[in-house]
């Protein structure tokens, strides 16, 4: 019973990590957008496409949480 506890907490440790790794790449992403000189039509579709990564992110970091407090 032990070892299965251990390989969940590892699951959730490695699931974590990810999920904080696309929150960073997002972040980085809206970094490297700032830096381009573009109309202001791709300034917004920029962020909306963030926004949605953002979103789709949440949705990942719900079902994580989801799928280990079910255990």
């Amino acid at each position: 019973m032990e070892l299965i506890e251990e390989l969940q907490d590892y699951e959730w440790k490695n699931d974590w990590e990810i999920i904080v790794e696309i929150f960073d790449v997002i972040d980085n992403l809206k970094s490297l957008f700032k830096q381009l000189d573009v109309p202001y039509l791709r300034e917004v579709q920029q962020k909306i496409m963030i926004l949605n990564l953002k979103k789709y992110a949440w949705s990942l970091q719900n079902y994580i949480i989801e799928k280990y407090s079910k255990h």
